[in-house]
């Protein structure tokens, strides 16, 4: 048997290895569409796209796992059947149940390997995605001064160039409006020629201008109005000007890492735990609170109204109508308690504010601490279903495999949605949610296991060709094919 389970093993990590890095490559292909607006026209060198792409399939990799379960489980299965290698094992006294054990123990393993993975490493990786992509959108697009047009992208400057040289150093006819002042088109240089070069750093933008002049209209105030004197006018000719803007806008620049990482999805287990205590503790304090507000409030009324500080606030014995006082004390009390009751609702609403941001965090931290094992458990699921789909169906390669895979994991997909979403717009717990997955593809993994297993013919595609072959070989088909012969 030890050497039917290596052959096992053998068969189906090779499709595995292999259907992983497919599934990541569509899902990595998913992530870049998504983000292709973002990525296009910035000039990010290899080492940015590479390290982008590097983190983002870390943290692609736990939805890769069930799926290339699912595909490989299949192809193995299948290929056997085709082969009939399943009949050969099974007439060697091999059950289904049997070839399926150790193969469950290495999709088990996996799932502990993809639990890990989503424990320990996608976290530190989620990190540096969000500041990579934080970095990438701050990011202004890559420096490209087009001959004839104004260029803009440069805070405060607008540059136009008449013509660019071949070397894309040497440009001619240059006219520069500088917008610091926010006073208009008052500061303008122009040159019939120069070059343009950018600093190793990459943190300037150099231009050294030949043959040109500038005019500068800055509005200066000096005690009473006078035009002259308002809108002086200065212009200056040159042999050779500097001019220096600076392009730190156009480089990516290094975010603090703490920004993001009390994010649920940059966790561990642990973490999450400690971040839904918190939570928990923070919307029982305010609760708490909630109920304070409405104590005092009704404690501050009677004292007020009573014009004793220590009355009660449950007694309500010996307090007279408010009509009986005289018209001082009744709009000093009307005023106080405007005052009061403006006072409460703005206690109130504020910690209805927080109470609802805490809520959705906490929910948030569940969602993301029960993600971690669903994912995990779904390796073993797909493993349940893909086998004896596998060993039913009898069809190798990957076409057949490929669609059922799709099928299956759609459909999985589309239920763990719904689950979250319920999670955080119904009553229903997180939990019920986020295993609603789950408990929808369980029973699916017990039906098929069962009917493959027990040799069932349920499923089996030569019983449903029979069935069709029966029903074309009934008196009333008879009948109609007569009646289509005999009209002809």
């Amino acid at each position: 048997m030890k050497i039917t389970d290596r052959y096992l093993c053998k068969n189906f990590l090779g499709p595995f290895v292999l259907t992983f890095f497919v599934a990541l490559f569509v899902l990595l292909m998913q992530f870049l569409w998504k983000w292709v607006d973002e990525l296009v026209g910035k000039g990010l060198g290899m080492g940015v796209l590479l390290k982008l792409l590097f983190y983002a399939s870390i943290t692609l990799s736990s939805m890769a796992f069930p799926l290339a379960v699912l595909l490989a489980s299949l192809m193995t299965f299948g290929n056997m059947g085709e082969r009939s290698e399943i009949v050969a094992l099974k007439s060697a006294g091999v059950s289904t149940r049997r070839m399926m054990m150790p193969l469950a123990i290495v999709s088990i393993l996996i799932g502990c390997l993809a639990f890990e993975v989503s424990n320990d490493v996608i976290p530190r990786a989620s990190v540096k995605l969000k500041m990579l992509l934080f970095d990438i959108q701050e990011q202004k697009p890559a420096l490209n001064i087009t001959e004839g047009v104004f260029y803009t992208d440069i805070d405060n400057y607008a540059i136009r160039v008449g013509k660019k040289m071949p070397d894309g150093v040497t440009i001619k006819d240059i006219l520069i409006y500088d917008h610091s002042k926010h006073q208009g088109n008052i500061n303008v240089t122009s040159a019939e020629k120069g070059t343009m070069v950018v600093t190793p750093d990459k943190r300037y933008l150099l231009f050294t201008l030949y043959n040109g002049s500038s005019w500068d209209e800055s509005s200066v105030t000096r005690g009473n109005y006078d035009a002259r004197t308002h809108y002086p006018l200065m212009r200056a000719t040159f042999d050779k000007q500097y001019k220096r803007f600076d392009m730190s806008d156009f480089t990516a620049q290094n975010v603090d890492a703490s920004f993001y990482e009390n994010h649920s999805s940059a966790l561990s287990i642990k973490q999450l735990n400690e971040q839904i205590d918190t939570a928990k503790y923070h919307i029982k304090t305010q609760n708490q609170s909630t109920a304070n507000v409405f104590f005092h409030c009704l404690y501050f009324f009677n004292a007020v109204v009573q014009d004793n500080d220590r009355v009660d606030s449950a007694s309500t014995e010996g307090i007279r109508p408010l009509e009986e006082y005289n018209d001082d004390f009744r709009a000093r009390v009307l005023q106080l308690a405007e005052h009061g009751i403006r006072n409460t609702t703005y206690a109130l609403n504020y910690t209805f504010q927080d109470v609802h941001y805490r809520t959705h965090q906490l929910w948030n931290y569940q969602i993301e601490l029960y993600r971690k094992f669903t994912l995990a458990v779904a390796c073993l699921l797909f493993f349940f279903v893909g086998a004896p789909l596998g060993s039913i169906i009898r069809k190798g390669g990957i076409g057949i495999p490929l669609v059922i895979t799709v099928v299956f994991f759609t459909f999985y997909f589309a239920i763990s949605i719904i689950g979250e979403k319920l999670s955080k717009s119904s009553p229903l717990p997180v939990w019920f949610g986020m295993w609603l997955s789950s408990f929808v593809l369980l029973p699916i993994c017990v039906f098929l296991t069962y009917h493959a297993t027990t040799d069932s013919s349920v499923l089996s595609p030569d019983t449903y060709a029979k069935f069709i072959e029966n029903l074309k070989n009934l008196k009333i088909f008879k009948k109609r094919n007569e009646n289509t012969t005999t009209v002809s």
